[in-house]
């Protein structure tokens, strides 16, 4: 293709994946289940540590239950882009509900709002997943 524009990327090095996880907040959720797959917006809270991913769920809905108990590897990509410039940090290992204790104070620290659709927000319940790194590859332009 002669006519298309390109730009070149390059590979992050770890203090640059460590910033942009730890700056960002929000990324894409990837699941299958055999030869299906779902994709779900998400608020991410990274710590240098750990990724946490807050997942609501809703009596009505259980697709998002059901791709994460049948996900081996799940891949949560983060990404940013302006103009020519653009990053991506994609995360791959499995995923298993966080243990730790956290109370509301620091959870609205550690995320952003939630955005609720048309449920009442008495209705949405949260549970935190830890995806564990297996794989983190990140691309930037430059």
């Amino acid at each position: 293709m002669d006519h298309v524009e390109y730009v070149y990327t390059r590979g992050m090095d770890e203090s640059e994946v460590e910033e942009n996880l730890t700056t960002a907040d929000h990324g894409v959720l990837a699941l299958a289940d055999g030869d299906d797959s779902y994709a779900v917006p998400l608020s991410h809270h990274y710590d240098g540590e750990r990724l946490l991913l807050r997942v609501s769920g809703h009596d009505e809905d259980e697709t998002k239950r059901g791709f994460l108990d049948s996900t081996a590897t799940a891949t949560f990509v983060c990404y940013g882009a302006s103009g020519d410039d653009s990053w991506s940090v994609l995360v791959r290992g499995p995923m298993r509900p966080w243990d730790g204790e956290v109370d509301e104070a620091t959870l609205n620290d550690w995320f952003p709002p939630f955005r609720v659709f048309d449920e009442a927000t008495e209705e949405v319940a949260f549970t935190l997943y830890e995806l564990v790194p297996e794989s983190v590859v990140g691309r930037t332009t430059g």
